[in-house]
């Protein structure tokens, strides 16, 4: 005898219709328009699986919470260095507070996932899930896909079945490398935004990668640096290249906030922004037209992600499920001050 917990998938896969279409259905979410042959079709799919929905995930959809909750998949020393999250909670409350809801934000750290998760939509009271930050080595989202509960990534995840929203990573990051190898760069360092278990720190190095490649030049790991999102790391990390005493004459700093702490290494150690090091950022945070000299950088539309991934969500909530799975949005390379012509290195 199968001891196979039946879900909401099962219902859906033998319904021919979404998850969530299928938890408003069991639900009795009468404020959503699905025809009545649709409902039936649920009905019946549940009654012939025996498929009895978690009393939790029952009370979550039949009585709305008004709250949205975005997790952010980080530790929280790293949140509060992190330039990037004001951008993010700006887009998000310009949709929330329109439609009369609330954000509910939480951190998730990394050994505490699975757990996290179940806490947060069960306990928490939220109608609807924004993840941002995914990672492969998070197991625990297949909890949250088991207990069918709306959830929008901010970000992507190869081979997620949830809806995303992101931009490419990888051709962004090929642009700003191939950008300086035009200005006649051939040693160019990468310091990393996140560690790489990250899925924008992966492709924003493969894209570097693929830059130099394209170009016939080597690969050199000795230098590839890992950043932690904050300007401290990026401070490490540009000291470490430095002392490793192997030369180059530009880096692409993979987050405008370590650019930050790189820029700051480069100067302790009497070293030029553009004469002598070439400096590309990524993210073109507001403070990057204001440093000395402005920053080079990716512009990534932060707001608009937000906006996107919370209108995603609210449509789900609503049982109208988008057509398509994942959405990306353009970005653009913003040159400023701090490339010049190609540096003399060090």
């Amino acid at each position: 005898m199968s001891t196979k917990r039946i879900t909401s998938q099962d219902v859906a896969d033998l319904a021919g219709v979404s998850r969530t279409t299928v938890s408003l259905v069991l639900n009795d979410v009468q404020t959503v328009n699905i025809s009545p042959p649709t409902r039936q079709k649920v009905v019946d799919a549940a009654d012939s699986l025996g498929y009895v929905p978690d009393a939790a995930a029952q009370a979550l959809a039949s009585r709305r919470a008004q709250i949205i909750g975005l997790i952010l998949t980080r530790r929280p020393h790293y949140i509060a260095s992190d330039a990037f999250i004001p951008q993010i909670l700006d887009g998000l409350f310009d949709v929330i507070h329109q439609k009369g809801m609330r954000l509910l934000m939480d951190i998730v750290e990394p050994e505490h996932q699975a757990e996290a998760y179940l806490e947060f939509v069960r306990a928490k009271r939220i109608d609807g899930i924004l993840l941002s930050g995914p990672r492969f080595d998070d197991d625990a989202l297949q909890l949250l896909w088991n207990e069918g509960f709306p959830t929008v990534l901010i970000g992507q995840l190869p081979g997620s079945m949830f809806f995303s929203v992101d931009i490419d990573n990888y051709a962004a990051a090929k642009e700003a490398v191939a950008y300086l190898v035009k200005k006649g760069h051939t040693r160019i360092a990468c310091i990393t935004n996140a560690p790489i278990t990250y899925t924008a720190s992966a492709d924003r190095l493969a894209g570097y990668q693929t830059a130099l490649e394209e170009f016939g030049i080597p690969y050199d790991e000795g230098l590839i640096r890992f950043g932690d999102f904050t300007v401290k790391s990026g401070f490490k990390q540009m000291r470490s290249l430095i002392d490793a005493g192997i030369g180059f004459t530009a880096a692409f700093v993979a987050s405008d906030t370590v650019a930050l702490g790189a820029k700051a290494a480069l100067n302790e150690n009497g070293l030029k922004i553009p004469e002598d090091i070439a400096l590309v950022g990524f993210d073109d945070l507001p403070i990057a037209q204001y440093i000395d000299p402005p920053l080079t950088t990716i512009h990534v539309p932060a707001p608009e992600l937000a906006r996107k991934a919370s209108e995603v969500l609210i449509r789900l909530l609503g049982g109208n499920e988008p057509e398509q799975k994942q959405f990306i949005l353009d970005t653009h390379m913003v040159i400023r001050d701090s490339c010049g012509s190609k540096g003399t290195g060090f």
